[in-house]
């Protein structure tokens, strides 16, 4: 069943000006900041595995309908695909994490407190927020979720061993001081659990119970349409609570913000670009390249941001690192998604032209892919 009229308008007017509601969300946040600067700490007085509560909430929104839109019968075929898993383990516990190292150590030379937030945001791979870029970029749902899932797997057993030998032992062999690094793999795991986990299992259950009782058909054309258009509004409110809780420190530090925020996008444009070229290279199709490249470029920046507070305190360097990962991000994968599109007419010769504007509709509207 097509989507009424009125559903069709206003996800197209929704689609259609996503990067103009994504700009005045980061606007309204930082503008609540500064008008209210009680409202960040009052956000964050409740705290879920580490993270603000409302934060938390909205990171629950925005990936619970992507979720339940994975069609989880296919997961079998697809994670039988070793060369696909191989290349996204490569690319994100070898190249990533040195990536990002190297440009915190050329960039921010005098600034060891920065430098180490950013090594820590280079290791936390992403599991949350890749899911809406992957689909707004038209990658593939299900192969997106294996590879979180894999990262979640692979963040749990090696996030503390690496944090361990790129802030306490690289350092040392590079004639500079080490930083203790003690974090243990159940805060990784309560991390990955929350974050991950939760919209997971509502997103499968979901769609195994109401498929049972109503059917594939009704499931498809009737439930997604009325929770798919709630991903993207449920971005836009962790956008807000975002910038809301950091606005006061973006605006009285920002030559540091800026500091920061360069090595941070020269990563997300090398890390992308580079994993895509390399995924197209091993003659993968656009749809996987998305995913991989995404998944790629991403980071978890709630589990950095816990871990920089519980080492160094939530007035620290690091943990300022930390959040301006996020605010800097957001920008960044959305212009990405626009550049995976025009990447996808060029190199894989597949037409763009309302890609953008119809892949949170096809969302709504469960389109089959």
């Amino acid at each position: 069943m097509p989507a009424s009229p009125k559903l069709t308008t206003r996800l197209s007017v929704l689609d259609r000006f996503l990067p103009v509601w994504i700009f005045v969300a980061m606007g309204l946040g930082i503008g609540l900041g500064r008008v209210s600067p009680s409202l960040g700490p009052a956000l964050d007085t409740v705290k879920i595995g580490g993270v603000s509560l409302p934060i938390a909430v909205g990171l629950f929104w925005m990936m619970y309908p992507v979720l339940a839109r994975v069609r989880y019968g296919k997961l079998g075929a697809v994670g039988a695909n070793g060369k696909l898993f191989t290349a996204s383990l490569a690319l994100n516990w070898v190249l990533g994490p040195i990536l990002m190292f190297v440009l915190a150590w050329l960039l921010l030379p005098d600034l060891p407190h920065y430098r180490t937030g950013l090594v820590l945001i280079g290791l936390a791979r992403c599991i949350a927020m890749v899911l809406i870029w992957n689909m707004l970029a038209k990658g593939s749902n299900e192969i997106a979720t294996l590879l979180v899932a894999l990262n979640s797997v692979f963040q749990i057993l090696f996030y503390s061993v690496l944090g361990w030998f790129f802030l306490s032992v690289l350092p040392v062999w590079l004639g500079s001081e080490g930083t203790a690094f003690h974090v243990s793999m159940w805060e990784i795991g309560k991390s990955v659990t929350l974050f991950l986990g939760l919209p997971l299992v509502a997103g499968a259950v979901t769609r195994s119970a109401l498929v049972r009782q109503r059917g594939e058909v009704w499931y498809e054309r009737r439930f997604l349409p009325k929770i798919g258009p709630t991903a993207l509004l449920g971005l836009l409110y962790t956008i807000v609570l975002m910038f809301a809780m950091q606005g006061d420190k973006i605006v009285r530090l920002p030559l540091d913000v800026l500091r920061i925020a360069l090595p941070l996008v020269l990563y997300f444009v090398v890390m992308f670009t580079a994993s895509f070229f390399i995924s197209k290279r091993l003659g993968f199709s656009y749809e996987e390249t998305a995913s991989l490249s995404f998944t790629a470029a991403g980071n978890n920046f709630e589990l950095a941001i816990a871990v920089a507070i519980g080492l160094f305190g939530i007035s620290s360097g690091e943990a300022l690192a930390g959040v301006v990962g996020p605010l800097i991000e957001v920008p960044a994968l959305l212009a990405l998604v626009y550049l995976s599109l025009w990447l996808k007419q060029k190199l894989f010769g597949q037409r763009t032209g309302d890609d953008l504007l119809s892949a949170p509709a096809d969302l709504a509207e469960g389109a089959p892919r």
